[in-house]
């Protein structure tokens, strides 16, 4: 075995009063109360018999400081400890790759570090990163056992396709995890059917024909447009516009591979903008008025049935 380097500042503090070596043999020399006070895990280690000058068979000495063996590597080691010191002696590190949030998120959990890992999740798990990186995201919660943040990251996914892209992180999930990621996804998928199947739900939130006129190809006094109108969905006793029956068709079809709310937002904007090229004054107006109010309560109610859907893992 090569001979263990010392790690560098400040970690190499010559007045420190424990060595912890990593597994890849660098020496960090720090200082127990730092650790003690960051972690229960510590505290009790450090409160164990330490060993005496006179006594070291069974442990390794250094510089009159025993050396305890950590089974993580430096990298994640010298991450793990900046956390623990006080901030006006070391920065909190950039933790720039999900490898190394991983690393350092189970060592955490190992030495109950809760406030480190409450830092980190907080750092990683939030929406930017989610919407981005949900697939990364969840195998990094799911790696370190992380059940809010693995929840989290599930929902999110759904603003992926039913079958992901390959992604770097996906090693750090079992075939297990995995399937029940895609199980879930599935089963929000067809959960949705039900609201296409039966438009109960838009006839309770506008509950006249005077409310939903706009979904008729009408104003509100009841003036109508010459735009064609469908042959199979009515509501309240009229037949819709055919442009939103063929939005409809289309969201429901893009929320099976999506099933997510987000999905719902780019199919409007794609419809808002061909109803403006159809040149019709009535569905134009509508359009702009009432679709941001029917994006609304379509999205709550693709939530509502989404949130009811469990993701089957085991903790």
């Amino acid at each position: 075995m090569s001979h263990p380097c010392n790690a560098s500042s400040p970690f190499d503090h010559p007045k420190a009063d424990v060595i912890l070596r990593s597994s890849d043999n660098v020496d960090f020399r720090v200082f127990k109360l730092f650790l003690s006070l960051a972690s229960p895990f510590f505290e009790t280690l450090f409160e164990l018999p330490q060993p005496s000058e006179e006594k070291t068979e069974n442990w390794e000495m250094k510089d009159g400081l025993a050396v305890v063996p950590i089974s993580e590597d430096s990298r994640t080691l010298d991450a793990l400890l900046r956390f623990c010191y006080p901030c006006t002696l070391t920065e909190n590190p950039s933790l720039d790759h999900f490898k190394d949030v991983v690393n350092v998120l189970e060592a955490a959990k190992k030495y109950s570090l809760d406030e480190i890992e409450n830092t980190i999740c907080q750092a990683l798990f939030n929406p930017k990163i989610l919407e981005v990186d949900s697939l990364r995201c969840f195998a990094i919660a799911r790696r370190a056992r992380l059940r809010d943040q693995t929840l989290m990251a599930a929902k999110y996914s759904l603003r992926e396709p039913l079958i992901p892209e390959w992604f770097d992180e996906i090693g750090l999930v079992t075939s297990a995890d995995l399937l029940a990621l895609l199980t879930y996804h599935q089963k929000c998928g067809s959960a949705l059917k039900k609201l296409h199947l039966n438009y109960s739900w838009i006839k309770q939130h506008y509950q006249n024909r005077t409310s939903g006129s706009w979904l008729l190809g009408q104003t509100t006094t009841g003036h109508g447009c010459n735009c064609p109108k469908s042959t199979t969905v009515q509501l309240f006793g009229c037949y819709c516009v055919l442009w939103w029956q063929e939005f409809m068709v289309a969201t429901f079809e893009a929320l099976k591979d999506k099933p997510c709310a987000d999905t719902i937002h780019k199919m409007i904007e794609k419809t808002v903008e061909e109803v403006r090229r159809r040149n019709c004054s009535t569905c134009c107006s509508n359009v702009a008025i009432a679709m941001p109010e029917f994006t609304t309560l379509f999205a709550k109610h693709v939530d509502e049935l989404v949130s009811e859907v469990e993701l089957p893992l085991r903790y």
